[in-house]
Order: structure tokens, then C-alpha cells, then sequence
């Protein structure tokens, strides 16, 4: 591990590398080192503006790629930002080769991210630190249903765009608890359809949310994954889930609905919910579209 650091903030790589370049972009003020994806991110500021640069081939402690491969999924995730663009949905500003990296600048984002691990050190050894994603599930409901609503509707777009959502979780949410504003912030996985799972167990994802066709090699990776996807998330907002019931999804590689009795809504709500994950994809709903009808309605005032 080496210390790396941008005017006042300091990150930890397997390697030294000279940032200053950034510079162009103001005052470093923020940056998160723990990722998988290679890729070192840095929030600045030019006193009038802030970016999110994302800075691909740098080698972080916990890459799960080369710094080569890093540099490849960043370039071929670019594009996505454009094609996808969506009113919560970050903006992609620029994306640039620079010497053995590759630079993407995105306008900055307020909010905090709804699965934040680089953090959860922080909150085992204080437990009076709340994390966004407490905060968040501590919300009052119409809140977090507007929430769900954003979600709704970028997955849609999403779909007529003819894409796919890969590795789409909590991780992926940012929410201003100022603003309650909900800002999608990473979709460098999504795909243009048709998408069959090559990974088999390994597809992308985690395993509190996988859909059964996300562990089978040779599946269909579609709409109605999509589906369970975004109904995996719903019960994460409104369910109670024991820490031995999150423990089993990953032992069982099953995602599990809450019970009727730990959950925040209406039984009908609970009814719809459970449809959208259901095992089987032909008992899922056969679109998003409808399953938003069907969410809507039982969510509407009476």
C-alpha cells in the first residue's frame, strides 16, 4: 500500500502516480480508493464548479482487474452515459486518454451513495453513525416511493433504449437527503440486449439482489431480470430483513422476500413486490411498464 494525495486529500494505491494533472478541474476535496473496478475516484472543485473524475488504470488495493482491463470497462462504459442519459442519471462531461490511464469527468452529484462499504469500518466502530442507507430506510414512505419512482423510470428508459441493467444495486443509488433527490451514479456494466449470463455463479452482482437466471450460464439476462432487480430493491426499502436472512442469500445464492409482517406497505404492495421476484420468469411481470402500473396502484391513496 502507498499513500497517494491531491492537495489536502490523501487515497491509498498499490502504486504512486502523479495526479496533479486534475488540477485543471480545481481542488481535490473528496475521493474514494476502495473499488473493485481499478478505478480511483476524486471530487473537484473550481470554486464555481464540481466534478467527479473517475480515473481508470491506477491498480487500487481491492481491484478485481489490471489496471489494463480497468482502462478497457471504462472506455466501453462511456458511451452508456450518453446513450442512457436520463434526468437522474450523472452527466458524463468528458472522457480522455491521459499517459497509461483514461479520465472520466462527470458534473458533480450531491448526495450520498446507498451502499457506501468504503464506510462501513467507520459505522461498526461507532454505532451512533447512521449510514445513508439507514437514514435512508428511515425516510417516511412517500419519500422513498418517490425514490422508487426515479428508478422506475430510468429503468424503463433504460429498456427502450435497448439496453440491459448489469450489476445494478444499492451501490448505484445516490439520495440528497437535502434535496431528496435520487441520482443513479454507476451503469459501466449495462449492456446492449441481447445479453446471455457467460459467467455462470459469477455474473455480475451482488447476492443480496441476483436474479436465479444471474447464477445459470446460458440465461437470458433481460427485461424480466430487470424486474427482479428493481423488486429485490423494493423489498430492501420497505422489508425488514434479519442480518441471518442478508447471510443466506449469500450462502443459498437465493434472494428471499421478507415476511408479510416486515413490511412497510399495503398487502397488495407486498403481493405486486413478490410477483416481480418470483423465481420463475414467466410468473414475473412481463414488463416493467406493467409492473409499475400494477405498483402505482396499489400504492395509490385510497
Amino acid at each position: 500500500m502507498i499513500i497517494n494525495s491531491l492537495d489536502s486529500i490523501e487515497f491509498r494505491l498499490q502504486e504512486k502516480h502523479d495526479f496533479s494533472f486534475l488540477k485543471k478541474y480545481g481542488d481535490a476535496f473528496w475521493a474514494v480508493d476502495e473499488t473493485g473496478s481499478g478505478c480511483i475516484c476524486i471530487g473537484m472543485d473550481d470554486g464555481r464548479k464540481r466534478y467527479f473524475c473517475k480515473i481508470a488504470g491506477v491498480n487500487t488495493l481491492e481491484a478485481d482487474v489490471s489496471p489494463k482491463e480497468s482502462v478497457a470497462l471504462l472506455k466501453q462504459a462511456v458511451h452508456l452515459y450518453n446513450d442512457l442519459a436520463h434526468p437522474n442519471l450523472i452527466k458524463l462531461l468528458q472522457a480522455y486518454d491521459y499517459h497509461s490511464f483514461f479520465v472520466a469527468v462527470f458534473e458533480w452529484a450531491d448526495g450520498e451513495c446507498l451502499f457506501d462499504h468504503w464506510n462501513f469500518e467507520t459505522y461498526q466502530k461507532n454505532s451512533s453513525v447512521k449510514s445513508p442507507k439507514q437514514r435512508f430506510l428511515e425516510l417516511p414512505v412517500h419519500k422513498k416511493l418517490k425514490a422508487t419512482e426515479v428508478l422506475f423510470s430510468f429503468l424503463q428508459n433504460v429498456h427502450q433504449q435497448g439496453y440491459v441493467a448489469v450489476d445494478f444495486y444499492d451501490g448505484s443509488i445516490m439520495y440528497d437527503f437535502t434535496t431528496d433527490t435520487t441520482t443513479i451514479c454507476d451503469i459501466d456494466l449495462f449492456r446492449k440486449s441481447p445479453v446471455i449470463n457467460d459467467k455462470g455463479i459469477d455474473w455480475f452482482g451482488t447476492k443480496r439482489l441476483k436474479a436465479p437466471e444471474e447464477y445459470s450460464q446460458g440465461h437470458s439476462i433481460d427485461e424480466q431480470t430487470n424486474i427482479f432487480t428493481l423488486g429485490a430493491l423494493i423489498f430492501e426499502f420497505f422489508g425488514r430483513f434479519s442480518e441471518e436472512e442478508i447471510r443466506k442469500r449469500y450462502i443459498d445464492n437465493q434472494f428471499i422476500p421478507c415476511a408479510l409482517c416486515n413490511w412497510q406497505l399495503s398487502e397488495n404492495s407486498y403481493q405486486v413486490a413478490q410477483k416481480a421476484v418470483s423465481p420463475n420468469k414467466l410468473n414475473r411481470y412481463a414488463t416493467l411498464a406493467n409492473f409499475l402500473h400494477d405498483w402505482s396502484a396499489a400504492n395509490s391513496p385510497t
